[in-house]
Formats: structure tokens, sequence, C-alpha cells
């Protein structure tokens, strides 16, 4: 069984003659009688009952006929995609919630144009960003590490085969809405959030600490909301009074100037060592070494210390 044939029958069924057929497809009505005869045979039913008075389809070839479309019209879409036309090259990147790694990938859009490149940016679940490198649906993931988390993480980059590269290191920040009561502190204690909601986002049927995107993953909140998108946690903040532990590298730009970071105090302050996990079957492309160039730009070298293969690599 071929494409071919499959067509030609279908071209058969569309006009209701052979001879019709015949003429549009460019053959002599024989030898379309014959293929029709040979796939026949081959499949083992008989699609087309002939008579003097031309052909008819029978149930069988019906069904057989609705088959033959799906796989002509699926070859279209794939002769459409490929055949004929220059393909644009694919480039994506995962991430944990972080405005950052949103607008870096912005600028990275910016930079190299739509024209030739197709993008995809997911912004989700720590176990979601190591799957979509280890299965190179992503070329770069973006997450952190902690001393609490290292060790278990660094296991877990190895057994699916992959490389994380730190970028920085950074000392936590808490994060809420401007006008929130504690907004005009220089720092801010753990004690101090009691009675406000920790907002953390939820990791799924993963959702151990060592997934946490947020630091101090073990620490007894007295309240804690949940949730999966980060302008919704966004709303929390202005609704609730919440807030969230972050790297303090936050991006204005996207999630407006109604948001700050303050210093965790710093008897209780923690490092935050932020990277991008690749595959270690690859090499970063053109687009994956821009992207991160456009990370490291994005890092306030007030705010965080860069490890010192980026310092040589981009001169900061």
């Amino acid at each position: 069984m071929t494409l071919q044939q499959l067509q030609q029958v279908i071209m058969i069924a569309d006009c209701g003659s052979m001879n019709e057929a015949a003429k549009r497809l460019y053959v002599s009505q024989p030898n379309l009688s014959a293929v029709v005869k040979e796939l026949e045979k081959e499949i083992g039913l008989t699609i087309f009952l002939r008579s003097n008075r031309g052909i008819q389809i029978t149930p069988e070839g019906k069904q057989f006929i609705g088959y033959a479309r799906q796989v002509a019209e699926q070859y279209s879409l794939l002769e459409n995609r490929y055949i004929g036309r220059e393909n644009k090259r694919i480039f994506s990147v995962s991430a944990q919630h972080y405005s950052f790694a949103v607008k870096a990938f912005v600028e990275t859009v910016k930079r190299v144009g739509m024209d030739k490149y197709e993008f995809a940016m997911h912004e989700t679940r720590t176990h979601t960003v190591i799957d979509n490198v280890r299965n190179m649906t992503s070329e770069i993931g973006v997450l952190y590490l902690s001393d609490f988390n290292a060790k278990v993480l660094h296991k877990i980059f190895k057994e699916n085969n992959l490389i994380f590269t730190e970028l920085f290191a950074c000392d936590t920040y808490v994060y809420l809405w401007k006008h929130h009561p504690l907004a005009g502190r220089k720092s801010i204690s753990m004690n101090d959030l009691k009675e406000y909601p920790c907002l953390a986002f939820e990791q799924g049927s993963a959702n151990s600490f060592y997934y946490a995107e947020e630091m101090k993953s073990t620490y007894e909140y007295e309240k804690i909301i949940k949730g999966d998108d980060r302008a919704t946690m966004l709303n929390l903040m202005v609704g609730l009074n919440g807030y969230t532990l972050c790297s303090g590298i936050i991006s204005e730009e996207l999630n407006g100037g109604d948001y700050i970071t303050v210093p965790l105090k710093r008897s209780e302050n923690e490092k935050m060592h932020i990277g991008f996990l690749r595959h270690r079957d690859g090499k970063l492309s053109d687009l994956g070494e821009i992207y991160v160039e456009e990370l490291v730009r994005l890092a306030d070298p007030d705010m965080v210390t860069f490890t010192d293969e980026i310092k040589k690599k981009y001169s900061v």
C-alpha cells in the first residue's frame, strides 16, 4: 500500500467514475483499474463494485477511503510544512516563575526577530522544567539551587543527563505590594511576616520541599496560599497583603510598578544560586547563548555575585 495508491482511490471516489479519475490523474483507465485491483487484493476487501453503469463504493470501501483521506491530509500538512519552504528553527525555554526569565526571553526575541524562528516560553513547575530539558522540549531550563536543595537536585540532574550552570548568587528578598504595611522597612524578618499569607507556587504531584520555587520551603508558615499563575500571585499580594520570597530580580516592565522587594533580615537570609539547565548531549545554540547573555545582563551587579566563569565570559 502506497500513498499514491491511496490518493488514486480517493480521486476515483470523488469523481464517481474510473474514466474521469484516470483523466484527472493523467493515467490510462486500464492502468488505474489494475492499481485498484492490486490494492484490493493486498487489503483483502472490495473497495469499488464495477458494472456497466460505472462504479459504486462498498460500505467497507467507504470506511477504507475515510482512513485513506486522513493519511493523505496528514501527508499534505507535512508537505506544506516542510517541503519547498525554509523551515524555521525552534527555540524553547522552561523556567520557574521568574519575571526576569521571561524578560530575557522577550529581549532574545527582539534581538533575532521571528522571521526565521519559532519560539516557546514555558513558565512552569520545577519538575516540568527538568522534564522539558531532559526530553529536549526546551533547550534551556532556568531555576535556582540553595544549600537545602542542591545535593538532591544535582543528583536528579545527573540521573537525567543534565548539566546545571550557575550564573550568579543573590540574597533572599521579600516580594510584596508597594502599599503593604511592611513595605517601608529596610529589612523584614520571618517573624514580621507571621500575620500575612505566604504565597507559594503549587508543584503538583512532585510537591517535594526540594522542588519548591521559594526559599525556606520547610519553614512552618502560619498562613500559606498556593497557586500556579504569576499574575494571580500578584493579585493576591494586593488583595490579601500576601508576599513571597524571591531573588530580588524583578521586571517592572512586565509586572508593573506596584511591587517591591525588601531584603530578608540578614541573620535569616540565605543565598539563592540561579542558573540554567541544558542537556548533556548538546551544546547551547546561538539563540541559547543570546538568551543566557540576556539573563546575565538583567541581573544587577550590586545585588548579585557572578561566578568567575560568567565574569570572564560576559565581562561583568
